[in-house]
């Protein structure tokens, strides 16, 4: 079987891609299981551009493929911010995900609601010598005022998907792996990455 390395260190973002990938033949690693650690600075002015370059640093130390991903929160009041800057929004580099969150909502407090806003995220897979595929994936809704729900990170508890009247951090996991930005964007991978587990050649480092 094939092995695909997650190019996170997150475990809650580990725990959904292997949920959503599960059908697909593919082994999928984390970086500790082959005790790899590596700090990658997510300085492009994409979402894709983020990504590859993660993507593309872990399949180049692992010797595998690897499956990275970037996403963020667009507020339209906000003319899109905190968008490819969201884990970076606050201006205190120390800041919490709730920090963030009551950074964004002091942001917005002189703004009439409804608080407009979607989550975005785009999937790339690279090999060591370079892209192999790369997905996106949205998932509309609302900033509501108050903090709602136990799971999920980052502005999650803040965003109310919409047509559920439920925060992304409401949704049981089953229906945020329907739902989620993250999870639109990996069924969108899904014959790419299908086609890549079923060839018979393996990329490996040169």
């Amino acid at each position: 079987m094939k092995e695909l390395l997650l190019a996170t260190s997150n475990p809650g973002k580990i725990q959904e891609i292997k949920v959503i990938l599960a059908g697909i033949p593919l082994r999928l690693i984390s970086p500790v299981d082959i005790n790899l650690h590596l700090s990658i600075p997510e300085d492009c002015a994409t979402y894709a551009g983020n990504a590859y370059v993660k993507a593309l640093a872990y399949a180049k130390a692992a010797g595998i493929p690897a499956l990275a991903d970037d996403s963020g929160l667009e507020v339209e009041a906000l003319g899109g911010e905190p968008g490819v800057q969201s884990h970076r929004f606050s201006p205190n580099v120390f800041a919490s995900d709730r920090d963030r969150c009551l950074y964004l909502l002091e942001k917005l407090e002189d703004i009439a609601r409804p608080w407009k806003a979607r989550f975005v995220c785009a999937v790339v897979v690279c090999g060591p010598s370079g892209e192999l595929l790369r997905a996106w994936g949205e998932c509309p809704g609302e900033i509501i005022p108050e903090f709602r729900g136990e799971n999920g990170f980052g502005y999650d508890p803040l965003f109310l998907v919409a047509g559920t009247n439920k925060t992304m951090a409401e949704l049981p996991d089953e229906e945020k792996n329907q739902l989620s930005h993250r999870a639109r964007a990996l069924e969108a991978a899904l014959p790419g990455l299908r086609e890549f587990a079923e060839k018979k050649t393996r990329i490996t480092s040169d």
